[in-house]
Protein backbone atom coordinates (compact mmCIF):
# COMPACT_ATOMS: atom_id res chain seq x y z
CA UNK A 1 0.00 0.00 0.00
CA UNK A 2 1.32 3.53 -0.89
CA UNK A 3 1.28 6.21 1.94
CA UNK A 4 1.69 9.89 2.38
CA UNK A 5 1.09 13.06 3.85
CA UNK A 6 -2.35 14.10 5.00
CA UNK A 7 -2.03 16.95 2.60
CA UNK A 8 0.63 16.27 0.33
CA UNK A 9 0.05 18.85 -2.20
CA UNK A 10 -0.38 22.22 -0.55
CA UNK A 11 -0.95 25.25 -3.43
CA UNK A 12 0.66 28.33 -1.63
CA UNK A 13 0.28 31.81 -3.38
CA UNK A 14 3.58 33.85 -3.79
CA UNK A 15 4.32 35.50 -1.96
CA UNK A 16 2.49 35.35 1.43
CA UNK A 17 5.55 36.44 2.97
CA UNK A 18 3.84 39.58 4.69
CA UNK A 19 1.83 38.82 8.10
CA UNK A 20 -1.86 40.73 7.57
CA UNK A 21 -0.03 44.15 9.32
CA UNK A 22 1.72 44.80 6.86
CA UNK A 23 -0.10 45.47 3.05
CA UNK A 24 1.16 45.05 -0.63
CA UNK A 25 1.64 47.63 -2.65
CA UNK A 26 -0.51 47.44 -5.51
CA UNK A 27 1.35 47.16 -8.09
CA UNK A 28 2.90 43.62 -6.61
CA UNK A 29 -0.10 42.46 -5.00
CA UNK A 30 -0.05 39.05 -6.36
CA UNK A 31 -2.42 36.70 -4.45
CA UNK A 32 -3.60 34.23 -7.00
CA UNK A 33 -3.69 31.10 -8.35
CA UNK A 34 -1.87 31.74 -11.47
CA UNK A 35 1.44 32.37 -9.10
CA UNK A 36 0.87 29.07 -6.78
CA UNK A 37 3.54 26.06 -7.43
CA UNK A 38 3.03 22.99 -5.79
CA UNK A 39 4.96 22.19 -2.98
CA UNK A 40 7.31 18.49 -2.63
CA UNK A 41 5.56 17.47 -0.03
CA UNK A 42 4.41 13.80 -0.56
CA UNK A 43 6.57 11.04 1.69
CA UNK A 44 6.13 7.99 0.54
CA UNK A 45 7.34 4.57 2.06
CA UNK A 46 10.13 3.81 -0.68
CA UNK A 47 11.97 7.12 0.50
CA UNK A 48 11.67 6.96 4.09
CA UNK A 49 15.15 5.52 4.57
CA UNK A 50 16.41 8.38 3.15
CA UNK A 51 15.46 10.94 6.11
CA UNK A 52 16.42 11.15 9.32
CA UNK A 53 14.80 8.53 11.71
CA UNK A 54 14.67 10.41 14.69
CA UNK A 55 12.13 13.11 12.95
CA UNK A 56 8.61 12.38 13.26
CA UNK A 57 7.06 10.14 10.71
CA UNK A 58 3.22 10.60 10.03
CA UNK A 59 2.06 7.99 7.66
CA UNK A 60 -1.27 8.18 6.32
CA UNK A 61 -3.18 5.96 3.67
CA UNK A 62 -3.54 7.83 0.01
CA UNK A 63 -7.10 7.49 0.07
CA UNK A 64 -7.28 9.82 3.04
CA UNK A 65 -5.45 12.36 1.42
CA UNK A 66 -6.05 16.06 -0.15
CA UNK A 67 -5.62 18.26 -2.71
CA UNK A 68 -5.82 21.88 -0.71
CA UNK A 69 -5.54 24.89 -3.09
CA UNK A 70 -4.97 27.90 -0.81
CA UNK A 71 -6.03 30.92 -2.55
CA UNK A 72 -5.16 34.38 -0.97
CA UNK A 73 -7.95 37.52 -1.88
CA UNK A 74 -7.35 39.70 -4.25
CA UNK A 75 -6.29 43.19 -3.73
CA UNK A 76 -8.92 45.35 -1.28
CA UNK A 77 -9.01 49.09 -0.58
CA UNK A 78 -7.37 48.75 2.80
CA UNK A 79 -4.21 47.03 1.14
CA UNK A 80 -3.81 50.45 -1.06
CA UNK A 81 -4.74 52.61 1.87
CA UNK A 82 -2.26 50.36 4.14
CA UNK A 83 0.30 50.81 1.59
CA UNK A 84 0.37 54.66 2.05
CA UNK A 85 0.01 55.00 5.98
CA UNK A 86 -0.85 51.90 8.00
CA UNK A 87 -2.07 54.08 9.72
CA UNK A 88 -4.89 53.68 7.68
CA UNK A 89 -5.74 49.78 8.94
CA UNK A 90 -7.19 51.45 12.27
CA UNK A 91 -9.90 53.72 9.81
CA UNK A 92 -13.84 53.07 10.30
CA UNK A 93 -13.97 53.44 6.56
CA UNK A 94 -12.41 50.51 5.63
CA UNK A 95 -14.63 48.04 7.61
CA UNK A 96 -14.83 44.89 5.79
CA UNK A 97 -13.02 45.73 3.12
CA UNK A 98 -13.92 45.50 -0.39
CA UNK A 99 -12.18 44.78 -3.56
CA UNK A 100 -10.36 47.87 -6.01
CA UNK A 101 -10.93 47.55 -9.26
CA UNK A 102 -7.60 45.77 -10.00
CA UNK A 103 -8.68 43.17 -7.49
CA UNK A 104 -11.29 42.37 -9.81
CA UNK A 105 -8.74 42.47 -12.80
CA UNK A 106 -6.52 39.94 -10.50
CA UNK A 107 -10.13 38.04 -10.22
CA UNK A 108 -10.58 37.78 -14.30
CA UNK A 109 -7.12 36.38 -14.52
CA UNK A 110 -7.75 33.80 -12.15
CA UNK A 111 -10.69 32.65 -13.19
CA UNK A 112 -9.60 32.46 -17.24
CA UNK A 113 -5.97 30.38 -15.43
CA UNK A 114 -8.36 28.52 -13.50
CA UNK A 115 -10.73 27.37 -16.94
CA UNK A 116 -8.12 27.01 -18.89
CA UNK A 117 -5.81 24.33 -16.33
CA UNK A 118 -8.99 22.32 -15.94
CA UNK A 119 -8.75 22.95 -12.13
CA UNK A 120 -12.36 24.65 -12.04
CA UNK A 121 -13.99 21.35 -13.24
CA UNK A 122 -11.52 19.82 -10.56
CA UNK A 123 -12.63 21.37 -7.30
CA UNK A 124 -15.51 19.54 -5.35
CA UNK A 125 -15.45 22.29 -2.33
CA UNK A 126 -14.92 25.96 -1.83
CA UNK A 127 -14.14 27.26 1.70
CA UNK A 128 -14.19 30.98 2.42
CA UNK A 129 -13.51 33.50 4.86
CA UNK A 130 -16.46 35.26 5.68
CA UNK A 131 -15.47 38.77 4.67
CA UNK A 132 -16.71 40.67 1.93
CA UNK A 133 -13.21 40.77 -0.04
CA UNK A 134 -12.32 36.37 0.39
CA UNK A 135 -16.31 36.14 -0.67
CA UNK A 136 -16.01 38.40 -3.87
CA UNK A 137 -12.74 36.69 -4.89
CA UNK A 138 -14.06 33.10 -4.15
CA UNK A 139 -17.23 34.11 -6.42
CA UNK A 140 -15.25 35.53 -9.29
CA UNK A 141 -13.17 32.94 -9.28
CA UNK A 142 -14.88 29.88 -8.82
CA UNK A 143 -18.55 30.71 -9.83
CA UNK A 144 -20.68 28.92 -12.11
CA UNK A 145 -21.82 29.45 -15.44
CA UNK A 146 -23.84 32.04 -17.11
CA UNK A 147 -27.15 32.44 -16.45
CA UNK A 148 -28.97 30.40 -19.59
CA UNK A 149 -32.54 30.98 -20.55
CA UNK A 150 -35.28 29.24 -18.63
CA UNK A 151 -33.09 28.35 -15.42
CA UNK A 152 -34.21 30.04 -12.43
CA UNK A 153 -31.00 29.48 -9.81
CA UNK A 154 -29.71 31.10 -6.94
CA UNK A 155 -26.95 34.04 -7.79
CA UNK A 156 -23.44 33.07 -5.85
CA UNK A 157 -23.32 36.89 -5.80
CA UNK A 158 -25.71 39.99 -6.73
CA UNK A 159 -25.32 42.44 -8.96
CA UNK A 160 -23.02 45.27 -7.38
CA UNK A 161 -21.62 43.27 -4.10
CA UNK A 162 -19.15 46.23 -2.19
CA UNK A 163 -19.74 48.64 -4.66
CA UNK A 164 -18.49 47.12 -7.16
CA UNK A 165 -20.45 47.83 -10.71
CA UNK A 166 -20.02 44.18 -11.22
CA UNK A 167 -23.22 41.72 -12.63
CA UNK A 168 -24.78 38.92 -10.73
CA UNK A 169 -22.52 35.73 -10.69
CA UNK A 170 -24.59 32.34 -11.48
CA UNK A 171 -24.51 29.85 -9.03
CA UNK A 172 -25.51 27.46 -12.37
CA UNK A 173 -23.54 24.04 -11.92
CA UNK A 174 -21.16 25.41 -9.03
CA UNK A 175 -19.67 23.42 -6.61
CA UNK A 176 -20.49 24.35 -3.10
CA UNK A 177 -19.32 26.93 -1.26
CA UNK A 178 -19.28 26.93 2.04
CA UNK A 179 -18.18 29.98 4.65
CA UNK A 180 -16.32 29.15 8.03
CA UNK A 181 -14.62 31.77 10.91
CA UNK A 182 -11.59 29.19 11.37
CA UNK A 183 -9.97 30.99 8.31
CA UNK A 184 -10.39 34.37 8.92
CA UNK A 185 -7.35 36.94 9.16
CA UNK A 186 -6.12 37.93 11.92
CA UNK A 187 -9.01 39.09 14.80
CA UNK A 188 -9.37 42.27 16.16
CA UNK A 189 -8.67 45.90 16.09
CA UNK A 190 -8.36 46.51 12.37
CA UNK A 191 -12.09 47.35 10.81
CA UNK A 192 -10.97 45.86 8.01
CA UNK A 193 -10.83 42.33 8.99
CA UNK A 194 -14.39 42.77 10.80
CA UNK A 195 -17.14 41.03 9.33
CA UNK A 196 -20.44 41.93 9.15
CA UNK A 197 -23.66 40.54 10.34
CA UNK A 198 -24.42 37.33 8.35
CA UNK A 199 -28.12 38.29 7.52
CA UNK A 200 -26.90 40.90 5.83
CA UNK A 201 -24.34 38.78 3.62
CA UNK A 202 -27.20 36.13 3.00
CA UNK A 203 -29.25 38.45 0.35
CA UNK A 204 -25.51 39.07 -1.22
CA UNK A 205 -24.69 35.83 -1.56
CA UNK A 206 -27.39 33.67 -1.43
CA UNK A 207 -25.93 30.49 -2.53
CA UNK A 208 -22.61 30.48 0.14
CA UNK A 209 -23.77 28.36 2.88
CA UNK A 210 -23.48 30.27 5.94
CA UNK A 211 -24.80 27.50 8.54
CA UNK A 212 -21.62 26.37 10.66
CA UNK A 213 -21.51 29.84 11.49
CA UNK A 214 -22.46 30.10 15.30
CA UNK A 215 -23.31 33.97 15.63
CA UNK A 216 -24.92 36.14 13.62
CA UNK A 217 -22.89 39.26 14.84
CA UNK A 218 -19.07 38.91 14.85
CA UNK A 219 -18.49 37.78 18.42
CA UNK A 220 -14.56 37.19 17.24
CA UNK A 221 -13.37 40.78 16.91
CA UNK A 222 -12.95 43.01 19.44
CA UNK A 223 -11.89 46.81 18.91
CA UNK A 224 -8.82 47.02 21.44
CA UNK A 225 -7.45 43.05 21.43
CA UNK A 226 -5.20 42.35 18.12
CA UNK A 227 -4.71 38.28 18.09
CA UNK A 228 -1.82 36.63 18.97
CA UNK A 229 0.48 35.61 15.96
CA UNK A 230 0.63 32.19 17.83
CA UNK A 231 -3.26 31.69 18.06
CA UNK A 232 -3.78 32.19 14.62
CA UNK A 233 -1.16 29.73 14.21
CA UNK A 234 -3.42 27.29 16.38
CA UNK A 235 -6.66 28.39 14.67
CA UNK A 236 -5.07 27.32 11.58
CA UNK A 237 -4.03 24.21 12.75
CA UNK A 238 -7.35 23.67 14.18
CA UNK A 239 -8.66 24.30 10.15
CA UNK A 240 -6.12 21.67 8.87
CA UNK A 241 -7.59 19.04 11.02
CA UNK A 242 -11.55 20.05 10.29
CA UNK A 243 -10.24 20.12 6.02
CA UNK A 244 -9.53 16.52 7.56
CA UNK A 245 -12.43 15.25 8.43
CA UNK A 246 -14.32 16.26 4.88
CA UNK A 247 -15.44 13.91 2.15
CA UNK A 248 -13.90 16.01 -0.57
CA UNK A 249 -10.75 15.80 -1.87
CA UNK A 250 -9.48 18.28 -3.96
CA UNK A 251 -10.79 21.76 -1.90
CA UNK A 252 -9.90 25.61 -2.38
CA UNK A 253 -10.00 27.54 0.55
CA UNK A 254 -9.91 31.45 -0.25
CA UNK A 255 -8.60 33.45 3.24
CA UNK A 256 -6.09 35.49 4.00
CA UNK A 257 -2.16 35.79 3.77
CA UNK A 258 -1.92 37.04 7.71
CA UNK A 259 -3.56 33.50 8.52
CA UNK A 260 -1.81 31.49 5.86
CA UNK A 261 1.37 32.18 6.80
CA UNK A 262 1.07 31.44 10.05
CA UNK A 263 -1.16 28.40 9.54
CA UNK A 264 1.86 27.11 6.78
CA UNK A 265 4.31 27.97 9.70
CA UNK A 266 2.64 25.84 12.31
CA UNK A 267 1.96 23.09 9.75
CA UNK A 268 4.27 20.04 9.44
CA UNK A 269 5.68 19.35 12.54
CA UNK A 270 5.77 15.90 12.61
CA UNK A 271 7.47 15.72 9.24
CA UNK A 272 11.16 15.95 8.45
CA UNK A 273 12.25 19.49 8.48
CA UNK A 274 13.15 19.12 4.74
CA UNK A 275 9.74 18.53 4.34
CA UNK A 276 8.70 21.07 6.80
CA UNK A 277 10.53 23.85 5.35
CA UNK A 278 8.94 23.13 1.91
CA UNK A 279 5.31 22.89 3.26
CA UNK A 280 6.35 26.43 5.06
CA UNK A 281 8.08 27.79 1.88
CA UNK A 282 7.12 31.66 1.08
Amino acid sequence: MTFSTPFPHLLIPTPISKPATTAASPSSYSPLIHQIRPSSSVLRCSSISDMDATAGQGLYPLHRCKTIHLVRHAQGIHNVAGEKDHSAYLSQELFDAHLTPLGWQQVDNLRKHVQACGLLKKIELVVVSPLLRTMQTASGVFGGESYKDGIDVNPLMVANVGNSERPAISSLNCTPFLALELCREHLGVHPCDKRRSIHEYRPLFPAIDFSLIESDDDVLWTADVREKDEDVASRGMKFMNWLWTRKEKEIAVVSHSGFMFHALSAFGNDCHPLVKSEICKQ
